[in-house]
């Protein structure tokens, strides 16, 4: 399920309605390649214009909503939490992790779902 957030607002995706970006294409790929344990925390395709990303996020227990950025351009993929609210230092996310645009879809999915198994994330 692809999901699409406007001005705070959440709509679902359907097929025909769905971007077909660049970013867009590499989360669906990518998506399409993660274990069942990841397909357990409820992952979801965003297309989230208020924050300016399109990811692929994980409904985890443990910590709330973690995504995995699609980046633009030369720049890494990034692991982030992120918060409901504001922390104390005012942030809205945490990064977790961050790596090169080096790896193919296969890589991506596997070094995702590892780093979120083994540090607590998904259970």
């Amino acid at each position: 399920m692809e999901l699409r957030i406007s001005d705070g607002i959440v709509r679902g995706v359907n097929g025909a309605d769905a971007p077909m970006t660049g970013q867009a294409i590499k989360a669906r790929t990518i998506a399409n390649f993660l274990p069942l344990l990841c397909a357990r925390a409820g992952v979801r395709i965003v297309h989230n214009s208020d924050r300016g990303y399109t990811g692929i996020r994980f409904e985890t227990k443990a910590a709330g909503p973690v995504v995995l950025e699609m980046p633009l351009g030369e720049e890494p993929y990034r692991l982030i939490q992120e918060f409901i609210d504001p922390d104390k230092a005012g942030r809205m996310e945490v990064e977790l992790r961050r790596f090169p645009q080096i790896y193919k879809p296969h890589g991506i999915a596997y070094i995702t779902a590892e780093f979120l198994r083994a540090n607590g994330f998904l259970r």
